[in-house]
């Protein structure tokens, strides 16, 4: 199974949250000591804060050396841990065309469109005994393409009229699911004509994530990405 984390994401929420709290603890006793002029006490606190800072900093750069780049085939599932269960997505189709939608509402590429389809899969095999069948709301994804030479392209800003035209039965990225559930979800890209090689990063736009260990938002970790074959 290939996922967004190579530690196991309760884990990592916990050491994070374990850690931030300490922390608190720590700085709140070093305004007290500094405020009382206890200034032994005060050094003892700060280093203190250093030394629990810095073991966090040290775990979250090994996981991030372990996680390896990696580049998935059409079909293959990127699974994102949502604590209690599990999203899987993969790309299931690429199309291009130079033009969207019908006129009078027909928009023409700089370049040329790229429709990347992804499908969205609510894995009930990875679900918590103890979560229900509530409605999940997946977290923000953020989607960038990279090309062979690293540059790298955000999603197109398509007129709605000649999206909805290219579309059919697609389902945003953050629409809810129950267990077992699943959707697909067009995503457009204006390109240059002479792009090659291209993959797909779907990753979570959460800025805390960036600072989970094992979490492949954290810096230096490898990524999980898709291959488009354009």
């Amino acid at each position: 199974m290939y996922t967004n984390v190579n530690l196991a994401a309760p884990v990592g929420v916990l050491a994070f949250l374990g850690t931030g709290l300490l922390v608190l603890v720590a700085a709140l006793a070093l305004v007290g000591s500094l405020v009382a002029r206890k200034f032994r006490f005060a050094k003892f606190v700060l280093i203190a804060m250093l030394v629990i800072a810095g073991l966090y900093l040290g775990a979250m750069l090994a996981f991030s050396v372990a996680g390896r780049e990696k580049v998935l085939a059409r079909g293959e599932e990127k699974h994102f841990c949502e604590i209690d269960c599990h999203l899987a997505y993969s790309v299931t189709n690429v199309r291009q065309t130079r033009t969207l939608g019908t006129s009078p509402n027909q928009e023409t590429a700089q370049g040329i469109y790229t429709i990347v389809t992804i499908k969205t899969r609510f894995d009930e095999t990875t679900i918590a005994p103890w979560r229900g069948n509530s409605l999940l709301y997946p977290n923000s994804r953020v989607l960038t393409l990279v090309d062979e030479r690293g540059n790298k392209y955000a999603p197109g800003n398509v007129p709605l009229p000649a999206l909805y035209a290219t579309q059919t039965g697609s389902t945003p990225l953050t629409a809810p699911l129950r267990t077992g559930d699943g959707y697909t979800t067009e995503i457009v890209f204006d390109l240059p004509a002479d792009v090659k090689n291209a993959t797909l990063l779907i990753n979570e736009g959460e800025f805390v994530t960036h600072f989970i260990i094992g979490h492949e938002n954290s810096l230096w970790h490898g990524k999980t990405r898709f291959q488009l074959g354009t």
